[in-house]
């Protein structure tokens, strides 16, 4: 790849990406199989039209609000790695290593186990062959599937294509997510124009839209605890901080990437939301078949052949989204390997297309290994608490640097700030204590995760001292 009409930045990585790439990459992670799958469940726990919708609504404001804090940190620190360099600048190198540690041991390669598994569960609409129960090696929780085994070539193949040059990965992810963003915008238009199902109206929308539910506190935690779901469909909107080390004018394009990329896909979640009560009476969200609400949907505006319609869709999606989070996500490690907290080798970049391929490749190892233990849904579950904990940290972190650094330069000042960041904090950290009082299985878990890592890193500092020694 010539590297004439692009810059190389100081770290060694080529600055070729524009502000559509961006843009993309942003959509593009954060739409997977979430918008598709977890109505249902929310449903389930807020038993009514109304709450549904406002927990959507309240996820996309909390989101919208975290991304344009972000825009402030991202035009300071135009960095390779990202949120790990805010955390590190605000706080000290243990905050940024306890992040990059999360990010690596399970937050992004657990999310691209789960994506890659679920990208090959839907192929298998169209190949019966991919299937759970088709054990082709061993037996047991020692077997490998051909689910497995799809998951795992679709994982080695974006990694190879993202080896061949940050443009190249930004070419793939441009084009599915345009095909992902079209997709769900024909579900929206057709389940506008012919999804109406007079029942499924009268039942959600005719005096039954908040149900049976009052602004008391019991709603407020009800909401809070539910919101799991719809943060985590609209989580990895952050993705693209990690790649401002190649993003052309960054100081720019960052922010304003964060803040297109995440009004547009939050918009086009409440939508799809409006389109599922619209189509389904809300029994029937709560009740879909393998919690498919979208399928459930499009059945009804569609017949019979939305079951092959939306796997396509889906397929397409959750494609889009791994090479996404593939091409950012090795970054972090990257960034953390320059500053010797990580595997030295992981620092080396390819001499001729300025990739991270050392660092690409251990991501794509650990995510395979993840997609063939089968825990990676588990370990998901666990760490939504640290997501979000890492959110607030890194927020918390533009007022500490205001303070701190006051001299830095910031091109982009976060919007409505004190107010909107501190508003962020402590919905936030009210979600976290409500998840902590009440869904402890879901947060202690993810919490020794991150803890963990506090004694690698006085272990990987002693042994970096000592080889230099």
């Amino acid at each position: 790849m010539a590297t004439t009409r692009d810059e190389v930045s100081p770290a060694g990585l080529l600055k070729s990406l524009r502000l559509m790439d961006a843009t993309t990459l942003v959509m593009g992670s954060m739409i997977g199989s979430g918008i598709f799958i977890v109505s249902a469940d929310i449903s389930r726990q807020v038993a009514s039209p109304g709450l549904l919708i406002a927990t959507w609504v309240v996820a996309a404001v909390l989101t919208m609000i975290a991304a344009l804090s972000y825009g402030e940190l991202a035009a300071a620190m135009p960095q390779a790695g990202g949120q790990y360099v805010y955390l590190r600048e605000a706080f000290g190198p243990l905050s940024g290593f306890l992040y990059g540690w999360t990010l690596f041991l399970v937050i992004q390669t657990g999310t691209l186990a789960a994506v890659a598994v679920a990208f090959a569960k839907f192929a298998g609409v169209f190949l019966p062959w991919i299937s759970a129960h088709n054990v082709l090696v061993g037996a047991g929780r020692f077997g490998v599937n051909s689910q497995q085994l799809v998951a795992i070539s679709v994982l080695v193949l974006l990694t190879w294509v993202n080896t061949r040059g940050v443009r190249t990965g930004a070419r793939v992810q441009n084009t599915f997510t345009f095909a992902k963003v079209g997709a769900l915008l024909g579900l929206v238009f057709l389940g506008l124009a012919f999804g109406r199902n007079p029942a499924a109206i009268a039942r959600n929308f005719s005096g039954h839209f908040w149900g049976n539910a009052e602004w008391t506190f019991a709603t407020i935690r009800l909401v809070g605890v539910a919101m799991v779901g719809s943060l985590f469909a609209s989580d990895a909107w952050n993705n693209v901080t990690f790649t401002a080390g190649e993003i052309r004018n960054p100081r720019r394009n960052v922010p304003l990437a964060l803040g297109i990329g995440v009004a547009t896909v939050s918009a086009i979640y409440i939508a799809c939301n409006f389109v599922y009560l619209r189509a389904l009476p809300l029994g029937a969200i709560q009740h879909a078949a393998e919690d498919r609400v979208a399928t459930a949907a499009a059945a009804v505006i569609l017949g019979p052949i939305a079951k092959r319609v939306m796997a396509a869709a889906i397929m397409i999606s959750t494609f889009g989204c791994l090479n996404g989070m593939i091409l950012a996500g090795a970054r972090v490690y990257y960034a953390m390997a320059l500053d010797r907290l990580f595997f030295r080798p992981v620092a080396r970049l390819d001499p001729r297309r300025h990739t991270p391929r050392v660092s690409l490749a251990v991501q794509c190892a650990w995510a395979c290994l993840l997609t063939l233990s089968g825990t990676y849904s588990d370990l998901l579950d666990y760490v939504i608490f640290a997501v979000l904990l890492f959110y607030i940290l890194t927020i918390a972190g533009v007022f500490v640097l205001r303070h701190t650094r006051p001299d830095m330069e910031r091109p982009y000042h976060t919007l409505g700030y004190p107010v909107l960041p501190a508003v962020y904090i402590l919905t936030a950290g009210f979600i976290e204590i409500l998840l902590l009082l009440y869904k402890p299985n879901y947060t202690w878990p993810g919490l020794i995760i991150v803890l963990l890592g506090v004694p690698v890193y006085f272990l990987w500092r002693w042994l970096s001292a000592a080889r230099e020694a």
